[in-house]
């Protein structure tokens, strides 16, 4: 969950394919995003990952990650798992949407924000929630709703 979230406030701005093409790289810059080691950077990591042409090199959106990698350890420590905190916001199910942002995005990104995260707009945040299937907003008729349908309902909540 922590990578998808870095890598959709990575996105912000920018196409994903672009960030697709660079998930490895960022994977390797970012200790495959394991929060515990991310949250140990210091100024140094910022100026060598700011030099690494495989990865996106945005100051802000590097330092954001630092930064959300020490708040989810608080989270974790609080909530018990990321999983917990998130899936507390699943939305009752809804039919296909052509939305960009929810009630629960914006309330998930303003409890964010209150927790000392960034780059975690309401924006970013339904990306998320789509891209981890809190949300399945595929228009009838898509290839791929009864799908995510399927693996909703098997799916166990935290």
């Amino acid at each position: 969950m922590f990578e998808k979230l870095c890598l959709e406030g990575f996105q912000s701005g920018l196409s994903w394919r672009t960030i697709l093409a660079k998930r490895e790289n960022f994977r390797a810059a970012f200790h495959h995003f394991d929060f515990h080691r991310v949250a140990q950077f210091t100024e140094e990591d910022v100026t060598r990952l700011l030099q690494d042409a495989g990865i996106v090199r945005h100051r802000g959106k590097i330092e954001a990650v630092i930064n959300n990698a020490q708040r989810a350890i608080d989270m974790v420590e609080q909530e018990g798992s990321l999983a917990r905190f998130f899936w507390r916001f699943e939305p009752q199910p809804c039919g296909p949407q052509v939305v960009a942002t929810t009630a629960e995005s914006t309330a998930i990104s303003k409890e964010l924000k209150k927790r000392g995260w960034k780059f975690v707009g309401p924006t970013t945040v339904y990306a998320f929630m789509q891209a981890m299937g809190l949300v399945n907003d595929h228009s009838e008729g898509c290839a791929i709703r009864q799908e995510v349908e399927q693996a909703r309902a098997k799916f166990t909540r935290p």
